[in-house]
């Protein structure tokens, strides 16, 4: 899964999302021939099978599993159905359960903390990855609803909480703690304050929070303590118990999209109060097919030097259909091809390539940093490609308004896979970017629709008479 500069994070983290490591040891197994398959199973005795759907270490993906060290905080994210539910079950069950069915486990009072009492009772204890459905029957914990408790054969209990109530955590105690999607609690903060105070049993007491990821404040400071630990993994780590047809649906509709990151691959986004562009805005201007265009430009903001820490050279093609009164007028972004730590000869040539790949008419760059050197590395790859030289006058913040404007009159589309350029559409407001470095992306996309819009518009609203 690629990374961009918006989802860095200090927290140790561990991966599922492709490769080796989704699978689980269970899946190795099944990879082996059958007669040695059946060599195994025929060595376990009547119990032993019985018990394997209950040994959750030999089902578990590595996401699942808690890692190893002194942590007080795990933090699992994922997108939809990667199994985080499971996950925070076996976990528990892994604190509570000791060598028999009556033998104390490491904890003895716990607390399980979701946004509602019902979604406790629904998700957490009774759902179809919740503690029940996960614990075996001669180890199975009774639900006393009235109570809001669970008590195991064992002793142990568990209290369901919800984070609407965050007092109700004033004056209980606990050794472990459950939180499920934390993300989305309205009153996280305080939720969260309270059980930090309860959390106070035991040698070593710890909390799962199993959740899919939001740009909450509360989230994002509790990746940032150095007490806590992370896993991730897609909602396709765990495709083995999803339904293909999901799958498949969820990848045409929101695959590339800004909400699918989110969602389904898990990833944490960077959202800003005020910015001109808010990610709901993308999944309605998608379209995945396009009118006949007039003009195709690509347009380039380009790096002034390159390496590692350099920024980027934002190149974005962008079409517009003309037809009718400048009102009508719309704009396709057809492609991000930005380039990290490219000399200048290098990103010349993607632009003149992204110019061939699209047939555009014109190559668009702004050349207040690098003057005539930008046409002149272009014309050393194609001397006759035709070239626009902008200069800018305003400031970022300044010149993207006027675009940003017509997103939200639904007059300028993207085609899918341009995430990275609309995470850093999210984090341009009127005061500034307030993401790390240069937002080089939205420059070129700024500089392509002004070309093609905003700048003819204003011509034909003001057409000015010749002088000879």
């Amino acid at each position: 899964m690629p990374n961009s500069k918006m989802e860095a994070s200090a927290t140790p983290q561990i991966s599922t999302s492709n490769g080796r490591a989704e699978k689980s040891i269970a899946a190795w197994i099944a990879c082996v021939p059958l007669t040695m398959r059946e060599m195994l199973l025929a060595d376990l005795s009547e119990k032993s099978l019985a018990a394997l759907p209950y040994l959750f270490d030999l089902w578990a993906l590595p996401h699942q599993l808690p890692p190893k060290g002194n942590w007080r905080n795990w933090v699992i994210l994922g997108g939809r159905g990667a199994g985080k539910t499971r996950a925070g079950a076996e976990w528990i069950r892994a604190q509570v359960e000791g060598g028999t069915p009556l033998a104390r486990g490491k904890c003895q009072r716990l607390a399980l903390v979701g946004e509602t009492y019902d979604q406790v009772r629904d998700v957490m204890i009774q759902g179809d990855s919740g503690l029940l459905a996960c614990s075996p029957a001669d180890r199975r914990p009774q639900w006393r609803a009235t109570e809001r408790k669970l008590l195991w054969p064992n002793g142990a209990m568990a209290q369901a909480f919800s984070a609407h109530d965050p007092e109700a955590l004033r004056g209980p105690q606990f050794d472990a703690a459950w939180l499920d999607e934390l993300a989305k609690w309205k009153r996280a903060r305080e939720a969260w304050d309270m059980l930090q105070f309860a959390l106070r049993l035991g040698r070593d007491p710890r909390a799962c929070i199993t959740t899919t990821p939001r740009n909450t404040q509360i989230l994002r400071d509790i990746l940032a303590q150095g007490s806590t630990v992370q896993t991730h993994a897609p909602t396709y780590a765990n495709r083995a118990n999803l339904a293909a047809s999901f799958l498949e649906e969820m990848q045409q509709r929101y695959g590339g999209s800004r909400l699918g990151r989110q969602e389904l691959e898990g990833v944490l986004l960077s959202e800003v109060e005020g910015a001109l562009w808010r990610p709901s805005e993308f999944l309605t201007l998608r379209r995945e097919t396009l009118p006949s265009l007039d003009r195709i430009v690509v347009s380039v903001d380009p790096a002034v030097s390159a390496g590692k820490t350099s920024d980027a050279c934002g190149i974005v093609v962008v079409g517009a259909a003309l037809s009718g009164p400048p009102s009508d007028w719309q704009a396709y972004v057809l492609a991000d091809r930005t380039l990290h730590g490219a000399g200048p000869l290098t990103w010349a040539k993607a632009v003149i390539a992204a110019r061939d790949e699209f047939c555009a008419d014109r190559v668009v760059a702004e050349v207040n940093q690098g003057g005539a050197l930008v046409e002149n590395l272009l014309r050393q790859i194609d001397p006759l490609v035709p070239f626009h030289a902008r200069h800018a006058h305003r400031g970022k913040a300044a010149r993207a308004e006027p675009v940003a404007a017509l997103y939200e009159q639904g007059r300028v589309f993207h085609l899918p896979d341009l995430c990275e350029l609309e995470e850093q559409m999210c984090l341009m407001t009127p005061q500034g970017f307030r993401g790390p470095g240069s937002p080089d992306r939205v420059d070129a996309l700024v500089w392509a629709i002004t070309e093609l819009v905003l700048d003819p518009a204003a011509r034909h609203r003001m057409p000015r008479t010749r002088v000879l």
